[in-house]
């Protein structure tokens, strides 16, 4: 046979024989319809990264800004959202990291209004006794605290 030469399609080629003289078992033909055709599965990744689960922001929401049990939900579904994505289901995991996220916020913005009542509170209450203490007359704002009799 000629280096050159094709070899028709089906056939082996003798020229290039295999390892230790063994031949190479040729594909059956065409398989009648109604056979399932072999198949091959192919696992693509896909190149964005996985969904957030919040976990740290949750477990310090739930340790310093607690407020109407906000941080203590999203701890639960950040750990929800932590276990579907070690499952696999990155679309429930997507759904309860969202949800996490939510809560977060929910409990930073409580948190952050009481903080800055309290501060106002307090310091309301100073400039009101500040006067109260500076004042000439005491009578003023407090009448009964002075009654003599």
């Amino acid at each position: 046979m000629n280096m050159n030469q094709a070899v028709p399609l089906g056939q082996l080629n003798r020229a290039f024989s295999p390892p230790m003289g063994e031949l190479l078992s040729e594909e059956p033909g065409l398989r009648p319809p109604g056979q399932d055709p072999a198949s091959t599965i192919i696992s693509v990744h896909s190149s964005e990264p996985p969904p957030k689960d919040f976990f740290v922001w949750s477990m310090f929401n739930t340790l310093y800004m607690n407020f109407f049990c906000l941080g203590f939900m999203a701890l639960v579904f950040s750990v929800k959202a932590r276990d579907r994505k070690l499952v696999g289901d990155l679309n429930a995991a997507q759904s309860y990291g969202s949800t996490a996220k939510c809560l977060n916020i929910c409990a930073l913005i409580f948190s952050l209004l009481l903080v800055t009542l309290v501060i106002i509170l307090v310091a309301t209450g100073v400039i009101i006794i500040r006067r109260a203490a500076m004042s000439q007359d005491n009578n003023s704002y407090f009448p009964d605290l002075f009654s003599g009799n």
